[in-house]
């Protein structure tokens, strides 16, 4: 093929000719690129290196689709003289499938026994895929095991879309699709104890996924940098997400090398999306944050006349992702005695700001199960440690200001919990079945179990942060019951 100047640039890069359709080109679509694109030309086009790490990167996605090619699991999506479109009903797709292979009757001895090919039928099914098969299997184990497995707490109501956004993000983004099967290959592998020698070869095929996994990501980075505060913002939303996803990864099977590495990427992330509206606007207003995730829309509109709205699958990302995100510094601070990098953000995005009737923009209960104003009050004495460390490095610590600021922490600590224990002893509203059917947010009627479970989850934090805020004033002694102010 001649090289294409007026396609996409990803056929560009790779010097192919494209049919320049839009939004993809069928080149991109049949290898499934994620980075087909038209418009201006893109900052890692500059001839140097950034245009060679995204060459690098969509010679790993065209790489890791080969072998499903080679076994005729995925066909090219379409000839370059046809538009793709989505059929709109079943019943045109099977027409359509009929229409076809009567022209094809005089051609194809085979077709003559039947006016409906199953061959070709079973070719129509292939190209509508997003992927194989066995990949399906792998994604439909990760929402219904690993998920609430990693994620406890995590039940997002089926009239908000449950955990839909992780299925379109896994068909639409391949740097999260390989994040979500390294883990599902890892835990299904576990789940069928393939421990036998017959099985090496199944654990060098889970190793090379896992490094697949960890490459796209490292290459995906790499492109996040090279963009502009406003280019790609949904990019960098698949990528943190994807960045957490691993993350978590890691800490459930025990390997905590790359954690703090994986943390500082995500961090950066953040803080490059945030710079879209401007970090200092995030730290003082929450509404700040709302914009951002009006740059991720729009919501998707189930019954626009009934006001049904769903989030979009990226906004419902970075929710989630700045909850992980949010909860990971925190819990980093205190083990290496630092300020968290996200504190100053910690007021507009934990705490209700405009109104008492108003939410805060993350809620970690429903993400890790502990209140935010736990983890709140967690960091603040983060950050009085860091204080202290610096005060006794520069050989001027004030005891009597570190009882009073530890004073102040733990005055807020006993308001909450006094508050958060009323809460409890008060009655709860009866509902009806159909109620906790649709309101619920799981289908196995769990939610008061996993409000009750979150309660106590939250309780155990509230009293290690006093254990924590003692220590930190007082030094530990393991030998006295009551510390310092406690």
């Amino acid at each position: 093929m001649n090289r294409s100047f007026n396609g996409c640039w990803t056929c560009r890069l790779r010097r192919k000719k494209c049919d320049e359709q839009r939004p993809f080109c069928n080149e991109c679509l049949t290898l499934h690129i994620s980075t087909c694109n038209y418009g201006d030309k893109p900052a890692w086009m500059d001839d140097g290196v950034k245009q060679e790490a995204m060459a690098e990167q969509i010679k790993n996605e065209v790489k890791q689709q080969a072998p499903y090619r080679r076994r005729g699991k995925r066909e090219s999506a379409a000839t370059s003289n046809s538009n793709v479109s989505i059929p709109e009903s079943r019943d045109q797709t099977e027409a359509s499938s009929y229409m076809n292979d009567s022209n094809t009757t005089h051609s194809d001895p085979s077709d003559a026994t039947s006016p409906i090919n199953t061959k070709n039928v079973c070719k129509q099914v292939r190209k509508m895929r997003p992927f194989p098969q066995s990949d399906s299997v792998l994604l439909v184990f990760y929402l219904e095991r690993i998920l609430p497995f990693l994620f406890p707490f995590y039940r997002p109501a089926p009239l908000h879309g449950g955990p839909a956004w992780i299925l379109d993000l896994v068909i639409s983004s391949p740097v999260i699709r390989q994040a979500i099967l390294c883990q599902s290959s890892y835990f299904f592998a576990l789940a069928h104890q393939t421990s036998t020698i017959t099985d090496d070869r199944m654990w060098e095929a889970l190793l090379e996924q896992t490094k697949n996994a960890f490459n796209m990501l490292r290459n995906s980075i790499q492109i996040i940098e090279s963009y502009d505060e406003n280019e790609h913002i949904l990019s960098s939303v698949r990528t943190m997400a994807a960045v957490m996803q691993l993350q978590r990864f890691e800490i459930a099977i025990t390997c905590f090398d790359n954690c703090q590495a994986h943390l500082n990427a995500a961090l950066t992330i953040f803080r490059k999306v945030v710079d879209v509206v401007g970090a200092v606007d995030l730290a003082s207003s929450s509404t700040t944050f709302q914009t951002i995730l009006s740059l991720l829309g729009p919501p998707t509109w189930i019954l626009p006349a009934q006001q049904a709205e769903v989030s979009s699958s990226e906004q419902a990302a970075f929710r989630f992702s700045t909850a992980l995100l949010l909860f990971d510094d925190i819990i980093a601070s205190t083990a290496l005695q630092e300020r968290p990098q996200l504190y100053d953000y910690h007021h507009s995005l934990l705490c209700k700001n405009d109104g008492i009737d108003s939410v805060p923009p993350i809620n970690l209960q429903t993400t890790m199960g502990c209140q935010n104003w736990v983890l709140k009050q967690i960091g603040e004495i983060a950050v009085l440690d860091a204080w202290k460390k610096h005060c006794k490095a520069a050989g001027n610590l004030d005891v009597g200001e570190l009882v009073h600021r530890a004073t102040a922490i733990k005055k807020m600590l006993e308001a909450h919990l006094s508050c958060f224990e009323s809460e409890l002893v008060s009655v709860p509203q009866e509902s009806s079945l159909l109620d906790d059917m649709f309101a619920a947010e799981d289908y196995s009627g769990q939610a008061r179990t996993i409000a009750q479970q979150s309660s106590l989850v939250t309780r155990i934090w509230a009293h290690s942060a006093f254990l924590y805020l003692s220590v930190i004033v007082s030094g530990w002694q393991p030998a006295t019951p009551m510390c310092g102010i406690m």
